[in-house]
């Protein structure tokens, strides 16, 4: 992840340079719109001053106190406020692939526990309520695989499995072999 992406501040540079108006002038403005939803101050931005989504987002999630976008450093930070059970479960499934994988890396990006081998993102999770959601990094991998997801909740990028999974270790390291064969190849 990089620096942007630790500390909100570290986008202010740019918002002054593109914009021509200082921090202070930014942070008055959004003392005007203060009352307004996220969404709103978000259009207020772009459409009244041309920000992008990204300096925006950076603008309103400060001022209203949360000065870094990372919220995890590691696994564990991760998994320590979920149930045991879907600790168990994402252990098992990281279990299973850097069993395979050994220059596998398991790092938080996007606050979420990503596989990375040589530097490429090849696998994340997330947690939800009442499921986990899985991410091969590749739309054309899912697709590959998803006559082996039958039973699963299957979206564009991801596919959803139940918090007490059996991990099918063969599934995951068949498709995290498939993602860098890709990777290889492009």
């Amino acid at each position: 992840m990089s620096a942007a992406g630790k500390d909100r501040a570290s986008f202010f540079p740019a918002i002054e340079k593109k914009h021509g108006q200082p921090m202070s002038y930014w942070f008055d403005v959004m003392a005007e719109i203060k009352d307004r939803t996220y969404n709103e101050q978000m259009a207020y931005l772009q459409e009244n001053h041309g920000f992008s989504r990204a300096h925006a987002n950076a603008l309103i999630m400060y001022t209203k106190g949360s000065t870094s976008s990372r919220r995890f450093d590691t696994v564990d930070d991760f998994l320590a406020p979920l149930d045991q059970q879907k600790q168990d479960t994402l252990r098992a499934v990281v279990r299973a692939i850097t069993r395979k994988f050994r220059r596998a890396e398991v790092v938080i990006a996007w606050n979420q526990p990503m596989v990375r081998i040589d530097g490429a993102y090849v696998f994340g999770m997330s947690v939800a309520t009442h499921h986990i959601i899985l991410a091969p990094f590749s739309g054309e991998v899912l697709d590959e695989f998803r006559p082996r997801l039958e039973g699963y909740v299957v979206k564009k990028k991801t596919f959803q499995v139940p918090v007490d999974w059996k991990v099918d270790v063969a599934l995951l390291q068949d498709m995290v072999a498939a993602n860098v064969a890709r990777l290889d190849h492009s």
